[in-house]
């Protein structure tokens, strides 16, 4: 069964239907007066306004459209989401671990402590291993990825070197993170430029110091490993 662009079967959450009303018609609004699309490594790529997580206001609305897009490429191979979040907008068929969210088809199990049946051809997360090991006894990473795949493809880390996340999935000095995974990785990086939720491609040094605001990120590095 292919991927879809359609985020119409995605639920909306429990809510009354004034406050649905009210919620479609100011994400309506927002997204005709709003920019259309952004760009992300020489693509365009449109906004999300959906209204799970209210995407216009925050970091989901860059974020899904590029995995989307990334889950399309690689359409009929093995998939492994870590962290519940690509249902939440279109549906999915590939698998899910999440150790808390409950939902049908997710694997509530710790990643780290994950054993999959087979190797994956890509896994990918996002906003999601920046939790990984917070508060929690470190355990070495499992390997879930085929040999000469790609694994951890677009990793979604925040912008933020005392992250956890930061120390297992990353090998540039540029970072200032210690190096635990032995693959190389390309880093990208956009962000959040307008109150409007407006995000442009930007590099480490303009990233580093921005803090995390209210309920929005204003920063997000992307991390490409490939085995």
């Amino acid at each position: 069964m292919p991927y879809t662009y359609d985020y119409t079967s995605a639920a909306i959450g429990d809510e009354s239907a004034l406050r649905r009303s009210w919620r479609f018609a100011k994400m309506t609004l927002t997204r005709w007066t709003r920019a259309k699309t952004f760009v992300f490594d020489r693509k365009s790529y449109p906004y999300l306004y959906h209204f799970c997580n209210k995407t216009w206001k925050n970091e989901r609305g860059v974020e899904i459209p590029i995995f989307r897009e990334l889950l399309l490429e690689h359409d009929g191979q093995r998939v492994l989401e870590v962290g519940n979040v690509l249902s939440h907008y279109f549906p999915i068929h590939h698998d899910v671990v999440d150790k808390y969210e409950v939902a049908p088809g997710v694997i509530n199990q710790d990643i780290v402590e994950f054993v999959p049946p087979e190797r994956y051809d890509l896994i990918l997360s996002i906003s999601t291993l920046e939790h990984v090991g917070w508060d929690e006894s470190r355990v070495s990473r499992p390997n879930c990825c085929a040999p000469s795949n790609t694994c951890g493809t677009d990793v979604w880390l925040p912008a933020d070197r005392s992250s956890p996340a930061c120390h297992l999935a990353t090998t540039s000095s540029s970072t200032g993170c210690s190096a635990t995974v032995r693959a190389p990785l390309r880093h990208s990086f956009l962000k959040r430029v307008s109150t409007k939720n407006y995000w442009v491609e930007s590099d480490w040094n303009n990233c580093k110091d921005v803090p995390y605001g209210r309920f929005v990120a204003h920063a997000i590095v992307i991390g490409t490993i490939q085995n």
